[in-house]
């Protein structure tokens, strides 16, 4: 079945927990319209003056494209920065080398097309402040607390031993 997002209905509204200088708008009929795409997802996005898109960051599982619909505004990449008008498509690979951040410079909105790929999950890395994110549960940890797979494994024999005497079975690990 085909679904129809018009132009005349477009709704705009401001993610929630969104703070100063990082207000992206979103349009919102696609929920509206229970469109929930299940590999390809797309949002279409406003960022006005003086915005940030969100915080610097990359996709470890999720690659991204982006078409400026109206306006311009500058991306920020491992690259530097450049700015992208109308009609621009810009793609982000997976990885560190797909870093981005927009910011509108201009004094108009800028409406652009955001589409991602999603394989039901992703980690999402920020450079400028050494944080992880896991979607989709939006858990969110500093990278700095990086641990190795076996610490605080070292125990396990009197982690089961305790076990079998709490469940007052005989046997021996």
């Amino acid at each position: 079945m085909a679904t129809i997002l018009k132009c005349e209905e477009r709704d705009f509204r401001e993610e929630p927990n969104k703070i100063d200088p990082f207000r992206l708008l979103s349009d919102v009929t696609r929920r509206q319209k229970g469109v929930n795409p299940a590999n390809l997802n797309f949002d279409l996005r406003q960022l006005n003056p003086e915005q940030y898109s969100a915080p610097y960051h990359f996709h470890r599982f999720a690659e991204e494209l982006f078409m400026v619909i109206s306006g311009s505004m500058t991306l920020r990449s491992p690259d530097g920065l450049e700015i992208v008008h109308t009609g621009d498509i810009v793609f982000f690979e997976m990885g560190e080398t797909g870093a981005h951040q927009f910011f509108n410079h201009t004094t108009e909105p800028c409406t652009y097309l955001d589409v991602r790929t999603s394989i039901g999950y992703d980690v999402c890395e920020y450079p400028d402040s050494n944080k992880i994110l896991l979607a989709p549960s939006f858990e969110i940890f500093g990278k700095e607390t990086k641990r190795g797979y076996f610490e605080g494994e070292e125990s396990i024999r009197e982690k089961w031993a305790n076990l079998v005497n709490k469940e007052d079975k005989p046997g021996s690990i």
